[in-house]
């Protein structure tokens, strides 16, 4: 597998900071003038973004790519899987829809994707000095260890070490820690070479005696106590976990509902408005209505249009969405929440659930159409109301048609794209990303009289900046790159 430097971060569980961690460490060694990349053999998210190859990855990829200063590739994330059901997810390999599987199936095909991913680690390897690795739940999940290629499945077949990562913030973090090393094989216990508690709120000093038993118990040292940092929220999320229900700014501000659904993808597409400080982002939960104040409903994209449109109707929200129109009030649909606003939605051969063709929310004129087609693709063009330029990507299935297209939102390479409403209080376009860019963000704000002044790229990156200058401060970075090297002396001794 080659001698390039590398280190595996795996964790206690889910949700404990990695993908964080990756991006912040990756942007640490850039400045040590060190050519770093990011991997996540298998990643399990419906928020995805479009590499260089034209394929999909993972969202968390994508950013850790950014914190590199890489562009991000495909052979970065080479599984993706994204849920459609709660038993079933589309398998994406090395960019490209590789089918649907159910959760039962996958567990029996998974150690045959390991010869992909251990050639797109290769990838990967080849043009850097330092690959961080980032594992996927948790090694401790011991009943999904046969044909394991997320964590110590992968660790093992690509002789990569490990640091385990601790969540403190959601408390058991030494049992966590302590468990994870009774359950673990012992040849696994020995690829661990130490562990990092992250989240830590408080005083570091009454911790010390805590990261001693945990050494004391598991032989592993401590490389380092990482406090909360609340410039970390300025990061795209990567789980529909960690939205916030509502982010509450000034009395005046423009309040904007978004409805989330079962299967919500790529809900980064709105953290540049929930930065906005005359902005008010309300995430409406499964069972509340959607509030009345709001000025604007933003459907979001979704990996199951027609299952998230049976969701959508079940929670009520299709009858609120109506009202507000009726009361003068502004749609927004982005990707499968475009195609939620049309007459119907056909699938003849089933690629989005059981075929057939289901009624739309009618508020716009036009009609889906599933195909297995899948766009993946940056994009690029102009908001046809405003002339601003736009930017961003394509990540879907289905063809739109119909008469409200002939008034587009967008022009994507001098053609049409999106669709509005006679009176252009309803709209939608299959493009993610645009509210990224300062110049749309404000001209589409200022249609409802709102002024920004936010620089949100900017704030990205200072964001990642101050997660670099955090994890220098509050990690042994020496300590890591002497076990990312130890891969490196190993194969030469075993040589």
């Amino acid at each position: 597998m080659g001698t390039t430097p590398a280190l595996m971060i795996q964790a206690t569980g889910s949700n404990a900071g990695k993908s964080t961690i990756v991006a912040g460490l990756a942007r640490v060694l850039v400045r040590r003038d060190l050519k770093v990349a990011p991997f996540k053999p298998q990643n399990m998210s419906n928020n995805a973004a479009v590499a260089v190859e034209g394929g999909e990855i993972g969202r968390a990829q994508a950013l850790q790519a950014r914190a590199a200063r890489i562009t991000p590739s495909v052979h970065m994330n080479p599984v993706l899987l994204k849920p459609e059901t709660d038993q079933g997810s589309q398998i994406i390999v090395q960019g490209r829809r590789a089918g649907t599987l159910p959760s039962s199936r996958y567990l029996d095909k998974k150690a045959q994707l390991l010869p992909a991913v251990l050639e797109s680690f290769a990838h990967v390897a080849a043009a850097a000095d330092i690959v961080l690795v980032e594992g996927a739940g948790s090694p401790a999940e011991v009943n999904l260890r046969a044909g394991d290629i997320a964590n110590m499945g992968f660790a093992a077949a690509a002789d990569v070490p490990v640091v385990l990562l601790g969540d403190i913030d959601r408390g058991g973090v030494i049992a966590s820690l302590v468990g994870t090393h009774a359950v673990l094989p012992d040849d696994e216990r020995a690829r661990i070479k130490g562990f990092v508690i992250n989240k830590f709120r408080g005083d570091p000093a009454l911790f010390h005696s805590a990261e001693a038993v945990i050494t004391q118990m598991t032989g592993w040292p401590s490389l380092g106590l990482v406090p909360w940092l609340p410039a970390a929220a300025w990061l795209p999320a990567e789980d529909a976990l960690d939205l916030q229900t509502e982010h509450d700014n000034a009395a005046s501000a423009l309040t904007i509902a978004v409805p989330m659904l079962s299967r919500v993808a790529n809900f980064d597409d709105f953290d540049p408005l929930r930065m906005e400080p005359n902005v008010r982002l309300v995430w409406v939960r499964p069972g509340e209505p959607i509030p009345a104040r709001a000025d604007v409903v933003l459907l979001p994209g979704t990996k199951s249009t027609i299952g998230d449109l049976a969701f959508l109707r079940a929670q009520g929200w299709d009858v609120d969405i109506k009202a507000h129109v009726r009361r003068g009030g502004h749609v927004l649909g982005i990707c499968g929440g475009y195609q939620l606003l049309g007459q119907e939605i056909v699938d003849p051969q089933g690629f989005d659930g059981a075929p057939g063709r289901v009624e739309g929310l009618k508020l716009l004129d036009v009609v889906t159409t599933m195909n297995d087609d899948k766009a993946t693709t940056a994009v690029a063009g102009t908001h046809c109301a405003s002339g601003t330029a736009v930017s961003g990507y394509e990540i879907h299935l289905g063809r739109i048609e119909g008469g409200d297209c002939a008034r587009p939102m967008l022009t994507i390479d001098s053609k049409p794209e999106g669709a509005s409403s006679a009176d252009g209080r309803v709209q939608g376009t299959h493009v993610h990303g645009l509210f990224a860019s300062d110049a749309f963000r404000r001209a589409w704000l200022k249609t409802f009289d709102k002024v920004s002044a936010l620089a949100y790229e900017q704030k990205v990156e200072s964001a990642i900046d101050a997660l670099a200058d955090h994890l220098e401060a509050h990690l042994n970075v020496d300590g890591l790159l002497a076990i990312a090297r130890s891969r490196q002396t190993r194969s030469a001794s075993a040589a």
